[in-house]
């Protein structure tokens, strides 16, 4: 029996979240492709990290190194993904960016195949959505099934692990010195994150707040215009001290209430995990594919409205609409 060729992909960033959530999907997938394990490095140097206890080797980035494969996951910094733009050789593979760093290229394509209305034309730069600009689209794509939403507020709440591991690291550092009153390290957030909420960063954060949140909006809205009778809601995004995990405070206003019962029923029959005893939290859904959804309650003070609160691993969305895409170019 012929041995069927696995597909070559490389992997940019190699170590960060982002890329071992797509490891750990690609292994899954049969046959497994071959990975390529790239360095974000500037240097260009070839990489020995640790992972799990054993050591991971990374090749520099070069044409060289992205020869041969069919798609190259960018999953590092948004240097690192310019850097692999401009590096692509002629023929090279489709791009697909997880960061954003791309999106302004005139052949990029915003993607999120679970929420799509439509397949976009194939393109060599593939930008993953904002992993809450997913779940909130697969949220109304749903609910819009059961009447016609007149307006809605969202309440997004960010985890550190949107910054990386060095927004991972910085939190902890700073929960353990706060209880130990040392001083605070503030390179990503310039701003006190842990034991705390933040509507904004500090001035000299290494992104601001506000630019991720416009980021949020933009995605939204353009996965959105594939569900012309779906209003564009109102958003707020907020930096809250948790490691991972989306959470979403989501207030629906309908023309006629469906209630809360069949709203439940709509989103189970769609697939979602609708807990309604013990509503979701972004530790239980670490790990985990999929939406959770629970406290769906009617707002008393509206009598059209109702409230939910979803959570989502935003790692593992990112990572699965990502693989989904690459899947297309196997």
């Amino acid at each position: 029996m012929a041995e069927i060729e696995r597909p070559l992909v490389a992997l940019v960033g190699g170590d960060s979240l982002l890329a071992r959530e797509i490891r750990e999907l690609l292994s899954e997938a049969k046959p497994a492709p071959r990975v390529e394990l790239i360095s974000a490095a500037a240097d260009n140097s070839t990489v020995l990290a640790k992972e799990e206890d054993e050591a991971v080797v990374m090749s520099p980035l070069s044409a060289e190194s992205l020869e041969g494969a069919r798609v190259a996951f960018l999953a590092g910094s948004p240097a690192s993904s310019r850097r692999t733009f401009k590096t692509n050789p002629e023929g090279g593979p489709v791009l697909i960016d997880l960061g954003g760093a791309l999106e302004d290229q005139p052949s990029a394509r915003l993607r999120a195949p679970s929420a799509e209305a439509a397949r976009p034309e194939p393109s060599a730069i593939q930008v993953i959505a904002h992993p809450a600009a997913i779940a909130i689209t697969r949220l109304f794509a749903t609910l819009a099934q059961l009447g016609t939403i007149r307006r809605a507020i969202v309440h997004v709440f960010e985890p550190a692990s949107e910054r990386g591991q060095r927004g991972l690291d910085e939190l902890q550092q700073q929960t353990v010195s706060s209880l130990s009153f040392q001083k605070l390290k503030t390179d990503i957030y310039d701003a006190q994150a842990a034991f705390n909420v933040l509507a904004r960063y500090g001035e000299e954060a290494m992104e601001p707040l506000a630019s991720i949140s416009e980021r949020l909006e933009r995605h939204l809205a353009s996965l959105l215009s594939g569900y012309p009778s779906i209003p564009m809601p109102s958003l707020r995004l907020v930096q809250v001290p948790v490691f991972h995990g989306h959470s979403f405070s989501v207030w629906i206003e309908f023309e006629e209430n469906p209630g809360a019962g069949a709203i439940a029923r709509r989103l189970n029959d769609a697939g979602f995990d609708v807990r309604p005893e013990e509503p979701p939290t972004n530790v239980g859904i670490a790990g985990q594919t999929g939406l959770a959804v629970g406290a769906i309650e009617l707002d008393q003070n509206s009598p059209r409205a109702c409230w939910l609160w979803m959570v989502a691993d935003n790692l593992r969305l990112a990572a699965e609409n990502a693989v989904a895409v690459a899947r297309e170019a196997f």
